[in-house]
C-alpha cells in the first residue's frame, strides 16, 4: 500500500531508526554509556590458551594483542608450528568475543620465514577456518627505526582487526582528528562531506603515523616490543566503550591496563612473564605524576571480576 502522507512516513522512518540504535551498539558511541567510577582490573599469570578457557563466551568487546612473532628472541618467542599454536588462541578469542566485539592483532608481513607469525598466515588461518570477518588492515608508520643495507629499512607496522558480525561497536567520533582552521574552511565548503561531521573532525584513516618508542621515551617501562600509549588509545576509544571489557592475554607491558585506567574500560590481562605486574605499577606511577586518576578495582580472579562487572 503506497503511503501518501509524507511526514507521516517520515515520522515513522525516523521512529523506526530510533528503535534500531536503542536495540543494538552499531549505531551507539561513547556518549550513550555511563562511565564507572573504577575500572576492574584482573591480572593472571598464567598460559594464554588456560586464561582464554576460563572467559565466558561472548563476554568481551574488544581484544588487543601483539602476540610473539616466532623470531625466537627469546623462549618466549620460540614456537615449531607458530600456527598451529596460533590456532588454539584464535579459536577461543573466538569464543569469548561478543557479537559487537572486535579483535585487533599487530604483526608484520615482512618476515621471511614461512614458519614465522606473519600476518599473512594469521588471516589466511581466521578466513579458512574461522568465521572472523576481517574489516581493516590498520597500517602503523613511524618515522624512527632501524637502518638496512640488504633491503628497504622498514618504516610500519600492520594491525588487523577482526569482527565477529557485522554488528560491531565503532565509535569514529572518539578519535576523529581535529582539521586545521583552514583545512576545516575548505571542508565546509566540500558538499559532499556532512557539515555536522567535519566539525567534529577527520576520520584518521588506516594509516596512522605515531612514532615508536625509543630508549628515551618517557613511557618507557621495560618491555622490549613496548606499544606507544597514542594508539592503544585509539583503539580502545574507537571499539570499546566506556565499562565494557577489554582483554589482552599477551600483555607484556600492561599498556593496555593503563590506557583501561584511563579510559573507564574494564581490562582482563595475561602473560606468562611475571614481570607484567612490575611494568603495569611502573605505568600507575608514569600516570601519577602526569596527574592522571589511577585509582581501579582489583579482581583476585576471573570469577570476581565477571562477578563485579557484568550487570544482571
Amino acid at each position: 500500500m503506497a503511503i501518501h502522507n509524507k511526514s507521516h512516513y517520515n515520522h515513522a522512518l525516523m521512529t523506526l531508526n530510533k528503535m534500531n540504535k536503542d536495540n543494538t551498539l552499531k549505531y551507539k558511541n561513547s556518549t550513550d554509556f555511563e562511565i564507572p567510577e573504577k575500572s576492574m582490573i584482573c591480572l593472571s599469570i598464567m598460559d594464554c590458551c588456560d586464561f582464554l578457557k576460563t572467559i565466558p563466551d561472548e563476554s568481551v568487546q574488544l581484544i588487543c594483542i601483539d602476540p610473539p612473532y616466532n623470531l625466537e628472541l627469546a623462549g618466549w618467542d620460540t614456537y615449531d608450528n607458530y600456527i598451529e599454536w596460533a590456532a588454539k588462541w584464535l579459536n577461543e578469542a573466538f569464543r569469548v568475543l561478543s557479537k559487537t566485539g572486535s579483535m585487533v592483532i599487530f604483526g608484520g608481513i615482512q618476515f621471511r620465514n614461512a614458519k614465522s607469525g606473519d600476518l599473512i598466515d594469521i588471516i589466511h588461518y581466521v578466513r579458512n577456518n574461522t568465521k572472523f570477518k576481517l574489516v581493516n588492515t590498520i597500517i602503523w608508520r613511524y618515522k624512527n627505526g632501524m637502518s638496512a643495507h640488504r633491503y628497504f629499512a622498514n618504516r610500519h607496522e600492520e594491525v588487523i582487526w577482526l569482527v565477529k558480525s557485522n554488528e560491531y561497536y565503532f565509535d569514529l567520533d572518539s578519535v576523529r582528528v581535529p582539521y586545521s582552521d583552514d583545512d576545516l574552511k575548505l571542508a565546509l565548503k566540500d558538499k559532499r562531506l556532512n557539515p555536522e561531521n567535519t566539525l567534529k573532525g577527520k576520520n584518521p584513516t588506516n594509516v596512522w603515523e605515531i612514532n615508536r618508542l625509543n630508549g628515551n621515551s618517557k613511557e618507557r617501562v621495560g618491555h622490549p616490543t613496548q606499544k606507544p600509549v597514542e594508539i592503544i588509545e585509539r583503539l580502545v576509544k574507537a571499539l570499546s566503550y566506556p565499562g565494557s571489557i577489554v582483554l589482552d592475554f599477551f600483555a607484556g607491558s600492561g599498556t593496555i591496563g593503563r590506557v583501561c585506567v584511563k579510559e573507564g574500560r574494564h581490562c582482563l590481562m595475561c602473560d606468562s612473564d611475571s614481570t607484567l605486574i612490575e611494568y603495569f605499577n611502573k605505568h600507575l606511577k608514569l600516570m601519577q605524576a602526569l596527574g592522571q586518576n589511577i585509582d581501579y578495582l582489583k579482581a583476585e580472579n576471573i570469577t570476581d571480576f565477571f562477578k563485579n562487572t557484568i550487570k544482571e
